[in-house]
């Protein structure tokens, strides 16, 4: 049977919880009861919805680093360090634990206490067990949130809930198309209802989790449309599961107008359709990522990147960045490195903070155009799914009605392609088969065409080539050499 957009039954999800805690030896520590007490237990100031609330109500922006290291010792420090310069804090997954290697990762673990340093790209949750990530959160001040990558984070989600973790990072979708290439989307939709399930109990029992599903997607080129359509699916998702927190987030883009225009526009439509399907009881806030894609090598540069994304979320209102660092062209960041992301970007906070909220025909025009692309594509989802978005985010991915550019994922089809216009705005250059309105094509068309002028040559698929390239090489928009007028370098 097709998978149903359907609150899973108190039954349904013992009998399957009784096979998830048995995939690995430290799913049999949780205890939902002990669970329920330690939150109760838990002060204010370690819950992640509070923080979250908090920040919505004095208009304040939160600032998030990602971090993780193999041991448990190790990444207890690294966010000790850390919790000084941010407002809450971050338990960043490894790669083997997102593809449920528990073995590999446990393999891991040990040949990093030989070497005496981390030989894991983050930190291994279900490996650590209940008691071990009891302990992290014993030793914090701030709220924690699990970030990670991961299409069945079923058990993950158990332990790390179980232990005090009041923020879960992620969803079907999400953790699907950009993360995975040959995971069905109907089995990881399914997988994370499961998630959003236990999170909802948790809600029942009066303890509030905050769920994020992840906004960047493959964070390369992707117009807000094709994220925010994501975002929605996934919080409509977990709405029905019983999850009331959750938090949207998207990935900054690089033009300062379309980035605002994208963060409001989020907000805007996440009230409607939330409201269209029939959840008004929620908290809903908004994440700012900033940029995924390449970075420069040369460190002064990078914190121009950085300062840009922190400048773009604070005039959008997001409730929360995710700060990079300086180092991010270099591999795995150190503490000193984020400390120094994190620095920058509450310094330019800290400028801009008091500025009136900017506003500008540009932002407005920005704002209408994403608003109705997104209705147009939330449009046929419903339709292919006769009214049940689960079922229809299965079928708009075989159709090519949604399509993640550079996605991995072989239900992906991959024949949109994105493009920046002459200001660094992402267009669509080929739309594949998103049912985009005629009057949105040809607008993209003319802004790319736009460019095309400026630059004296054809739009092409080496013009996205370029665009990929572009910030890691000190520029926004990929232009000709000869084109790049402004350009010291």
């Amino acid at each position: 049977m097709m998978i149903e957009n359907k609150k899973l039954s108190r039954a349904d999800y013992q009998s399957e919880r009784e096979q998830v805690l048995q995939t690995w030896p430290t799913g049999r520590d949780v205890e939902f009861a002990s669970a329920i007490a330690r939150h109760r237990d838990m002060a204010g100031r370690k819950k992640f919805p509070e923080a979250l609330a908090r920040a919505a109500a004095n208009g304040r922006t939160l600032l998030q680093p990602r971090a993780g290291v193999a041991l448990l010792r190790e990444h207890t420090q690294l966010l000790q360090d850390l919790s000084p310069y941010c407002d809450v804090l971050p338990t960043t997954v490894d790669a083997y634990t997102r593809h449920n290697r528990y073995h590999e990762a446990q393999k891991g673990i040990e040949r990093s206490r030989a070497a005496g340093t981390s030989l894991l790209n983050g930190f291994p949750p279900v490996n650590h067990g209940v008691d071990g990530c009891r302990r992290l959160i014993d030793a914090l001040e701030k709220p924690v949130q699990v970030r990670h990558g991961t299409p069945d984070a079923r058990l993950m989600a158990e332990i790390t809930l179980c232990a005090g973790f009041s923020s879960f990072e992620g969803g079907g979708i999400s953790y699907n198309i950009p993360y995975a290439k040959s995971v069905p989307l109907e089995r990881s939709i399914r997988h994370w209802q499961y998630c959003d399930r236990l999170i909802g109990l948790y809600e029942e029992e009066g303890i509030r989790i905050n769920r994020e599903p992840f906004g960047p997607l493959t964070g390369t080129l992707v117009p807000p449309f094709a994220s925010h359509t994501v975002a929605l699916l996934e919080g409509l998702l977990a709405l029905e599961q019983g999850a009331k927190c959750i938090t949207l987030g998207y990935g900054q883009a690089g033009n300062l107008a379309q980035d605002i225009a994208a963060i409001r526009s989020l907000g805007n439509l996440a009230k409607h359709y939330f409201s269209e399907f029939g959840y008004d009881d929620y908290a809903l806030s908004t994440v700012f990522h900033q940029w995924m894609g390449g970075f420069p090598e040369n460190e002064a540069q990078a914190y121009s990147v950085i300062a840009l994304g922190a400048a773009a979320a604070k005039f959008a209102g997001a409730t929360k960045i995710i700060v990079k660092t300086p180092h991010e062209a270099s591999g795995v960041p150190t503490m000193e490195a984020n400390r120094s992301g994190l620095q920058a970007t509450a310094q330019m906070l800290n400028m801009i903070g008091d500025q009136k909220k900017l506003e500008t025909d540009e932002i407005a025009q920005e704002t209408a155009v994403i608003e109705r692309e997104v209705h147009a594509v939330m449009r046929k989802v419903i339709e292919l799914g006769a009214g049940d978005i689960a079922r229809g985010a299965v079928l708009a991915f075989e159709a090519g009605v949604m399509d993640i550019p550079f996605a991995p994922a072989s239900v992906n089809a991959g024949r949109m392609t994105p493009i920046r216009d002459n200001n660094g705005a992402i267009r669509v250059f080929a739309k594949g088969d998103i049912p985009l309105p005629d009057d949105i094509v040809a607008f993209h068309r003319e802004k790319i065409a736009e460019r095309a002028t400026c630059e004296g040559r054809a739009a092409s698929f080496q013009m996205v080539v370029d665009d990929v390239r572009a910030i890691s090489a000190s520029t926004l928009i990929g232009r000709p050499q000869a084109a790049n007028l402004d350009s010291p370098f």
